[in-house]
């Protein structure tokens, strides 16, 4: 099997409308298209819902399922709320701050810029509690073939212990160092 990439990726939203608006707005993701069913086609269980699908850029697809039957969406209480984000590569430093700025303008809280070394991020939320990240790339191919090298021993170490492992510390230390 040789997969040639993400189809697409899909969250649950509660209002299609406004998560539609927000990221035509937010991002400026075309609205590509919409899907709407009285049953599940996969599994044929009774379920009216609304599917979209937004052109997140170079064929990346990001889809929202609405599904009013269904209780109250709401988030793994057991997982902490800056683990499961959506990140979304931009094309500088430049842009990564002109988007930041906008994202403000919308009166929306953003984090960062946070400088991961290998790229630098901004975070906020959508309308539906989804947490998105926005990164520029700052790495060189060094950076990458180092990390690429450590990363089985870095899995087995963490593995056997599962404490902190620290061959690629260097990636925060400018970021920790700035707190």
């Amino acid at each position: 099997m040789a997969l040639q990439g993400v189809h697409h990726v899909a969250y649950r939203c509660r209002d299609t409308k406004e998560t539609v608006e927000f990221y035509q707005k937010a991002l400026g993701m075309d609205f590509m298209l919409a899907i709407s069913e009285d049953r599940v086609p996969s599994t044929k269980e009774p379920d009216p819902y609304m599917h979209v699908f937004l052109d997140a850029g170079n064929g990346n697809v990001l889809a929202f399922f609405e599904i009013p039957n269904s209780p109250e969406m709401g988030r793994d209480p057991n997982t902490p709320a800056w683990v499961q984000h959506l990140a979304f590569q931009v094309d500088s430093l430049e842009s990564l701050m002109q988007a930041k700025t906008h994202l403000e303008s919308m009166g929306l809280e953003v984090i960062g810029p946070t400088n991961h070394e290998l790229f630098q991020s901004i975070y906020f939320n959508d309308p539906n509690g989804h947490r998105i990240e926005l990164a520029a790339n700052t790495s060189t191919p060094e950076m990458l073939k180092k990390l690429k090298e450590i990363a089985p021993q870095m899995l087995e170490d963490w593995t056997a212990s599962k404490r902190t492992v620290h061959h690629a510390a260097w990636l925060h230390e400018k970021e920790f160092a700035a707190a």
